[in-house]
């Protein structure tokens, strides 16, 4: 295993919110996208995930509640709560969550 830079990493890929798997933890998967500032449409998933902002701004609407994380924050999605992504989220996110079945 060696050292990967997530900002780099992140600016290579070549489609903003196309998430990078980097490796998996136990059936958690661990992975890396670049935000651009368009917004995703609504999702949820079956099980939690954590969103944890590198650098930028993550906007969600979560619970009809605006909810803005920040660099070095990390927000959790509760399993099946519905999250949007707003207009205005750029910058890197980790994501850490289980497959989809």
């Amino acid at each position: 295993m060696s050292v990967v830079n997530l900002l780099e990493t992140a600016a290579g890929l070549p489609e903003a919110w196309r998430s990078h798997q980097l490796g998996q933890v136990g059936a958690a998967c661990v992975k890396v996208l670049r935000m651009d500032e368009m917004p995703v449409r609504e999702e949820s998933h079956d099980a939690a995930e954590a969103l944890l902002v590198l650098d930028g701004q993550l906007e969600l609407m979560v619970d009809d509640t605006l909810v803005s994380v920040r660099p070095g924050e990390l927000f959790m999605v509760a399993a099946g709560t519905a999250h949007t992504v707003r207009p205005g989220s750029r910058g890197t996110l980790v994501i850490v969550d289980l497959p989809e079945e």
